[in-house]
Formats: structure tokens, sequence, C-alpha cells
């Protein structure tokens, strides 16, 4: 996870098989300040490499790789360089792979034809250690997402802790839950593993479909987050 406030920007890694989709990415990313393409990957073996030689801070990940497949390279990755934030590309139809994504660790994920504006604050997100998934993905994985929280477990969250829940599922930022609920960013770190814990799940994906299933937020709360999104690319 890296400092937003510093100067460097966010290091990129693109892993495709295809070389036009990999040019295309760099096309789409190219004018982001803040955003830099530090290397490419066409295999799965070649990933784990190039992440640890380009100290990469994000790597967008295609997951139907062929021979070592994008979740096996996730997995080697985030064993030996857990902070990298992975964004999985994939088909929206894809719903069982990226269960199976998540469950290896990746933090975001993308249709491959997904517009910039999403391309661009997924990336964001992931670099500051949050997740990403579009609303449109979500009603997909929830059909799939058999796994509820034990009555228990959702019962010993705190008060606070269903409102850190709600904003993380909705994709609100520990800055920006920090700055909404009136304290520091690193309390609500901890209130975030807290949650993670009693739930019984790893990462801030499954949380928040969780949340979801537990009705704390609903899906129409996220296609606005979406649509705001979308807006800010088309006004720019």
């Amino acid at each position: 996870m890296i400092n937003r406030g510093a100067a460097r920007s966010i290091r990129v890694l693109v892993v495709d098989d295809h070389p036009v989709v990999r040019a295309g990415v760099r096309s789409l990313l190219a004018g982001a300040a803040d955003v830099e393409v530090v290397g490419e990957a066409e295999g799965g073996n070649q990933a784990v490499e190039e992440a640890r030689r380009h100290d990469a801070d994000v790597i967008l990940m295609y997951l139907r790789l062929p021979r070592v497949t994008g979740i096996e390279a996730t997995r080697r990755i985030l064993a030996g360089q857990p902070e990298i934030g992975i964004v999985a590309l994939t088909s929206p139809d894809a719903e069982l792979e990226i269960l199976s994504a998540i469950e290896a660790g990746a933090r975001g994920f993308l249709a491959q034809t997904s517009r910039k504006a999403e391309f661009l604050e997924a990336i964001r997100r992931v670099a500051q250690g949050e997740a990403w998934l579009p609303p449109h993905l979500t009603r997909r994985l929830l059909g799939h997402f058999q796994t509820r929280p034990a009555a228990a477990a959702v019962e010993a969250l705190t008060p606070r802790e269903h409102e850190v829940l709600e904003r993380l599922a909705r994709g609100v930022s520990n800055r920006e839950i920090a700055g909404q609920l009136g304290v520091a960013e690193i309390t609500v770190r901890t209130h975030v593993s807290h949650i993670l814990g009693k739930l019984g799940v790893s990462n801030r994906v499954e949380a928040a479909l969780h949340a979801l299933q537990m009705g704390l937020v609903p899906l129409d709360a996220l296609e606005s987050a979406a649509q705001d999104v979308d807006r800010v690319e088309r006004s720019g």
C-alpha cells in the first residue's frame, strides 16, 4: 500500500497474454499523472518475476492466462509481496473465476471492456489498500457467494464496526471513513481488521459481499457510486 501524499506515481504492471491488449491498457493509462506502467508480462511465471523486479504497487492481472493462470500467479505474488494490490481483469460472466481470485487475495475486479475512469479508480483504490468491485459484477457474484457469516459473528460486530463495514461495502476508503466518523485513519484500519476477524474472511472484498448479503448496503447505492465515477469521466 502506498502513501497517496507521496510524490511517487502508482507503479502498475500489466499482465495479459495478448500484446495488443497490453498495448491498449498502456495507452488507456498514459494520460494519468499519478499512474505509471512500469512493466508487462505475458504469463503467470513472468508476472511473478516482473512484480518483484519492478517493485509494483498494483498489478492488472488477466485471469485466463495459459499454463500458470492469473489466479495461481496472484497466489504466488501475494505469498511473497502481500502489500501489492492485484486487480483481476476478466469477462463479466466469469463469476467462479472471480470468486477464486477473491480467495487468492485479489482486491479489485474489472471487465476488460471497462472505461478509463473505472480503470483509474480501481488502480487508485487498490493502491491504497481498498477494494474495488463494480456493481454489475457484484450482482452476479452474490448468486454464487454462498458462505454467509454466522449469526453469532454478525452479532459480535459493534455498532461502530457496523458503520465501518457499511462504508467499506460502499467502496469508501479508510481515509474517507475516518473523515466521516471523526476518527483517525489508523482507528479505521483497526476496525477493519476486527471486522475481518469476526466475519472469518481474509479481505475487504469478502467483507463487502457479506455486508451486501446482510442487507447493510443496497446494491443501488453501489450503482449510484459507479455512475458518479462515470460522470466524472464524461465531464473531464
